[in-house]
């Protein structure tokens, strides 16, 4: 820090926060005295500081520092910056393929002669265990039928031998360490042989809201400086810190991996959107109805590559948690961030989570003295922007979206009509393409002794998870007190319906509790089942066997409603078509009405015992309803005893051993943990990057791919080329686990690239894992053609359309290809994460010219395809494309900064790093 503060040209504006404590040290931005300081976004202003208390003249420029500053002017210029963030957050999912590079690349410095302790998080460094659990028991009962035989028998020994207790958050989560021990084992030989890495044992929450309630700083103080808190994310929700003023978003696992190495990220410079609220929400109105407005509102306004920051006085109408549900979901309208600075209710937020009196003094003291906190009713803070929208929060109606996309909002009021029309619509995003005539088709069929029928629309999935709502106490005691009524009112849930409640930490459960709605929530099947992401990210676990084979016999489209952030094809659930993000209140008056084709004004959500009808609006509470409680109930009592143990709670976890040795020994027998073939051969030397020659494309996709589609999370099929792998190393299909649990080893996430069965190639013109190995016209799992062209020597190639890699921020959906053999990536657009994760493998994103398409082009995806890589490059170029028909075409090199063409160079980013750190 002294090296630091004594070559850097702004040390002059280094004062002390507190005359008292001449230790404790800032910079004080003010005294730069430049009148455009205060006109800056807010957002933009946690730029500037970290680019002057970082400026060294080597990593971050002066020249940097004007450029953050000359804002108004810079933002339109798609230059380049540095930010070094303060930290770096990650999930298991991700976080155990960082670590995975971590002792890989500890192996290859060594190799090259380098010290391979330099490979060592210099920031500080948060995992948090929540993607690993599933939703395997619910209800009291397994989540299979107990008519199969097969499937209760296996979960009754489970239970008789593994579990003490009867409820289904136990057993779930005693399935979690028998399933994923080899993954936990690994993680705790990271957080001994890493240093900075802290990790959150499983059972803890979902990252995001521990980050929220637990994990957030706002403000750093360290090294004797106070700094705002800034981080990254290796999930693409990190986002949602940015409800509390805390400036965060998601970035590829690569490019995470780096900023734990001390390495900044580059950055061009965004635009900022100012989005201002007004007005007050009508008194039903939930805070989730709130974001996928927003969200459909921003997606029209086009925000991708932007910061979003939001202002006006309706923002003092909304909580920290509103804020935090805003922000969450900032992935699906496309921006990069989506801020919300600090004011007074920020810091009643921290003191109602348990915050130290001392510290939230010098949280309000810092942010002050740097013109970092807002009163939002004073319109003279209010910064410039480069483009104002509005929303007025009186007009916000009750909403889903769905059913396949977050941003497709539709009101509750329209949802009966809105599915018809799905149901009979083209193939799409909005369209189920079934005939007329069996669009009232119903199947019977026996559940536990009793008659049923499903149809089109039947909700099979009823899930109050994920942290966007979960975090939330508005929309999770709204939840509890319609069950409390609804329950009151002789309401029930069919027992069919896969329901569950995986709250994002312990404080939920304690409040529900004491509040007194738990029990209800139970009684309609909404009883705990985990902590973690859960249904949100596919871990929904098995339906019941009688709905499966009613839904196959019937080719139905049946319905999963969830309060998560995402609903893509053949994420929550393969035998749910239909997917709708819906507000915990909604998830269970959809689950009790059973369907989604109902109409709540019009139609009872059902016919009680008595006979009597009961209506939607008979149970709905207001909001003043449920503040009143929230007043009452969520205290920092609850978040002060919850979190003080958080860390050592887990007794499974804490009797976990794990060896201490600096570089990890590889078990060649495992199959969860692997070292990648990422740096084989790899040498201090560079080498040339040389064109792309004679390419066959492996796969001609469509437009909004996402990241599941290229690499999905969920279950393993059994007739999958990475079930083939996992059977040839002796496991059964009960041993498995899912994609996500194994993207420790790369032989099975080769396998799994591209294996979604809701992937749509239109060289087979229909949905499926599959594409035409070209040179012999055969039909095979993606895996298996790509294998053979890289056998034969063939460099490979996508075809996409707009939005190529939309989605989780999932580094495996660029490893995966680079492990395929694809050189490069040609679409119509790219989703930001996405694109510089391609980036960091090496993976050219090449991008078609405004106008220009495989359409336009008349691309079929059967030419053989050679990009041309000039001696020179530069940012953003166009480079040629030619065909073996003799065509010709541009399309542009989308290496935006120099930093990632550097990377380009060095073959990917992690390679950079390896050369980089074994220089002596």
């Amino acid at each position: 820090a002294l090296l630091l503060v004594m070559t850097n040209p702004y040390a002059y504006i280094i004062e002390p926060l507190d005359p008292q404590k001449p230790d404790h040290k800032f910079f004080n931005l003010k005294k730069l005295k430049d009148p455009r300081y205060d006109q800056l976004p807010f957002s933009i202003r946690v730029l500037l500081e970290s680019a002057v208390r970082n400026c060294d003249g080597f990593l971050v420029k002066k020249e940097d520092v004007e450029k953050v500053l000359n804002w108004k002017v810079t933002q339109s210029q798609t230059v380049e910056v540095p930010f070094r963030p303060a930290r770096v957050i990650l999930q298991d999912f991700t976080g155990v393929p960082a670590v995975v590079d971590f002792a890989a690349m500890r192996d290859a410095v060594k190799k090259l002669q380098g010290d391979p302790e330099k490979i060592n998080p210099v920031c500080p460094a948060d995992l948090v265990i929540d993607h690993s659990i599933q939703v395997d028991f619910n209800r009291k009962l397994n989540s299979c039928s107990i008519q199969n035989l097969k499937c209760f028998l296996t979960h009754l020994i489970h239970y008789l031998f593994h579990s003490s207790r009867s409820d289904s958050l136990q057993k779930n989560q005693d399935l979690e360490f028998e399933r994923n021990r080899e993954r936990f084992e690994f993680l705790k030989w990271g957080s001994k042989a890493f240093r900075n890495m802290r990790i959150i044992p499983p059972g803890s929450g979902i990252v995001h809201q521990v980050n929220l309630e637990y994990l957030a700083r706002v403000v750093f103080e360290q090294d004797g400086y106070y700094y705002p808190d800034s981080l990254v994310g290796t999930d693409s929700h990190t986002t949602m810190i940015d409800g509390l003023g805390v400036l965060g978003w998601g970035v590829g696992g690569i490019e995470a991996e780096a900023v734990m190495l001390g390495q900044p990220i580059s950055m061009v410079l965004p635009e900022v959107i100012g989005y201002k609220l007004q007005g007050t929400p009508n008194k039903y109105i939930t805070s989730t109805d709130i974001v996928l407005t927003v969200t459909k509102h921003l997606r029209q306004v086009g925000v991708v590559g932007k910061f979003v920051e939001f202002f006006g006085p309706g923002v003092a109408q909304l909580s920290i948690a509103d804020r935090a549900t805003i922000a969450n979901m900032c992935p699906e309208y496309g921006a990069t961030a989506a801020f919300f600075p600090v004011d007074q209710i920020s810091i009643h937020y921290l003191k109602q989570t348990g915050g130290d009196a001392e510290k939230l003094n010098y949280i309000e003291k810092y942010l002050k003295a740097v013109g970092m906190f807002r009163d939002y009713s004073n319109t003279a803070e209010d910064p410039q922007f480069t483009q104002v929208v509005e929303l007025d929060l009186s007009t916000v109606v009750p909403c889903c979206s769905g059913p396949k996309r977050p941003q497709d909002k539709v009101d509750v009021s329209e949802m009966k009509q809105d599915f018809k029309t799905c149901l009979g619509a083209k193939q799409g995003f909005k369209g189920f393409q079934v005939a007329p005539e069996r669009h009232d088709v119903r199947v019977p069929f026996q559940f536990n002794g009793a008659e049923y029928s499903l149809s089109h629309g039947s909700v099979v999935i009823a899930a109050i998870t994920s942290c966007t709502n979960t975090s939330n106490p508005s929309v999770m005691l709204g939840a509890g007190l319609l069950a409390q009524r609804a329950v009151k009112a002789g309401l029930r849930v069919k027992p069919y319906i896969k329901t569950s409640l995986s709250p994002g930490s312990g404080v939920v459960t304690y409040y529900l509790k004491e509040s007194g709605v738990m029990d209800f929530l139970s009684q309609l099947g909404f009883e705990v089942v985990g902590y973690g992401c859960m249904t949100c990210i596919g871990n929904s676990g098995p339906l019941p066997e009688p709905v499966v084979e009613a839904i196959t016999q019937g080719d139905l489209v049946a319905a999963g409603v969830l309060s998560g952030n995402r609903n893509f094809e053949g994420r929550v659930h393969p035998n749910t078509r239909a997917n709708y993000l819906a507000s915990p209140p909604l998830v269970i008056a959809y689950a009790i009405a059973g369907t989604m084709r109902i109409d709540f004004e019009k139609e009872p959500l059902a016919v009680n015992s008595q006979g009597k009808e009961v209506f939607l609006r008979d149970i709905w509470p207001t909001r003043e309803e449920i503040q009143a409680v929230e007043r009452q109930f969520v205290i920092p009592a609850m978040f002060k005893e919850v979190y003080e143990k958080v860390e050592k709670v887990n007794e499974r976890w804490n009797s976990l051993k794990a060896p201490s040795d600096k570089l990890y020994t590889w078990d060649p027998s495992s199959t969860y943990i692997k070292s990648p073939p990422f740096f084989d051969g790899l040498t201090r030397e560079l080498q040339t990057p040389n064109s792309i020659t004679d390419a066959y494309v492996l796969l001609n996709l469509g437009d909004s791919v996402t990241t599941d589609h290229i690499s999905p999370a969920g279950n393993i099929a059994r007739n999958s080329a990475a079930a083939r792998y996992l059977t040839s190393r002796g496991l059964t299909p009960r041993e498995f686990n899912s994609y996500g649990s194994r993207r420790g080893n790369d032989a099975v996430m080769a396998r799994g690239t591209f294996a979604n069965i809701r992937l749509f190639n239109k060289f087979i013109n229909k949905q499926a894992p599959s594409t035409i190995y070209l040179p012999t016209e055969e039909t095979m799992d993606v895996f298996d053609a790509a294998e053979k062209y890289q056998q034969a020597g063939h460099p490979l190639l996508i075809l996409a359309g707009k939005e190529y890699g939309s989605g989780s921020s999932r580094d495996w959906a660029a490893k995966g290809p680079f492990l395929l053999g694809i050189k490069a990536v040609l679409a119509e657009s790219y989703e930001r994460i996405h694109r510089s994760n391609l980036v960091g493998m090496g993976i050219i994103p090449l991008e078609y010219l405004p106008g220009d398409s495989a359409e336009s082009l008349g691309l079929s995806g059967r030419e053989r395809y050679t990009v041309i890589i000039p001696p020179q490059i530069t940012p953003r170029m166009n480079v040629d494309i030619k065909l073996d028909t003799g065509k010709t075409f541009q399309a542009k090199m989308r290496f935006d900064t120099d930093v990632e063409l550097t990377y380009f160079h060095h073959g990917g980013i992690l390679n950079y790093m390896i050369r980089k750190m074994s220089q002596n």
